[in-house]
């Protein structure tokens, strides 16, 4: 079993190398690196030729002014150039602990069910390390209490098939791990989540939700966007969607302050 780890990053030169070097140190060697960025013009390049013999750099210019949509062309990008059979998404403010590819790969080789695992990691804010809590376990509540995109770690097979679904079509707001988390944990429902410590989750300022405050205009503009992306993917699997209510009135608030 080898992994491909596709790190996507702009301008986080300041978190970049502790994230590629957790990536070195794993003790399961059977990996690859591929780093994909929006020409970063911080500090980055020097990283990057720090590990040039280590990891495989990708670069391309932004296709559009959503962040979401940026992150999700560039791990498209990398897939295409991954050879792994496991694909473990890594944002560049994150990083991994030495032990997670060696346990994922016992999980995987202990079920073939399971095509998806998520983790909940550590959230770092500053020096402290708190543990992430999975609130919302009815698929109504999905959002925006989700598990990140650096603990999401999914076979090439259903990577490629959310391509070839459209799961990362339209929707500006929606990051890639909200999408995989509605498709893996509501309409496949072929997911696992571990409880080992494996993965930290770095809190930013510039991060996308930290910049979208509560009930805000773009908040709800999510909200809507959110509401909409599960409720066509319950329609085409003719699944029942149950959350009528909160759906029209995201709908109307989402209007009026349009």
């Amino acid at each position: 079993m080898k992994f491909s780890i596709l790190i996507t990053s702009f301008n986080k030169g300041k978190y970049l190398d502790e994230c590629i070097k957790s990536c070195l140190n794993q003790s399961e060697k059977n990996y690859e690196i591929i780093v994909c960025d929006n020409y970063s013009d911080d500090n980055s390049n020097s990283i990057f030729k720090k590990y040039e013999k280590n990891i495989k750099l990708i670069r391309k210019k932004k296709i559009s002014t959503s962040s979401p949509i940026n992150q999700i062309d560039l791990i498209k990008l990398g897939f295409e150039s991954s050879t792994g059979d496991v694909i473990c998404l890594l944002d560049a403010d994150d990083y991994f602990f030495p032990e997670k590819l060696n346990i994922l790969k016992k999980k995987f080789l202990e079920n073939d069910f399971y095509e998806v695992i998520f983790d909940l990691p550590l959230v770092k804010n500053l020096n402290s390390l708190k543990k992430f809590k999975l609130k919302n376990k009815k698929q109504k509540y999905i959002w925006p209490t989700i598990i990140n995109t650096s603990s999401i770690v999914l076979t090439r097979k259903f990577l490629n098939e959310c391509i070839e679904k459209g799961i990362f079509e339209k929707f500006d707001f929606l990051e890639v791990d909200f999408r995989i988390n509605v498709y893996a944990r509501c309409i496949k429902k072929n997911f696992k989540v571990i409880s080992e410590d494996v993965t930290v989750y770095r809190k930013v300022d510039d991060s996308i939700m930290v910049n979208i405050k509560k009930y805000s205009k773009k908040w709800w503009i999510k909200r809507k966007e959110a509401h909409e992306f599960m409720r066509n993917f319950f329609l085409k699997n003719q699944l029942v969607y149950e959350n009528k209510f909160d759906y029209y009135l995201t709908d109307k608030i989402s209007k009026f302050l349009l």
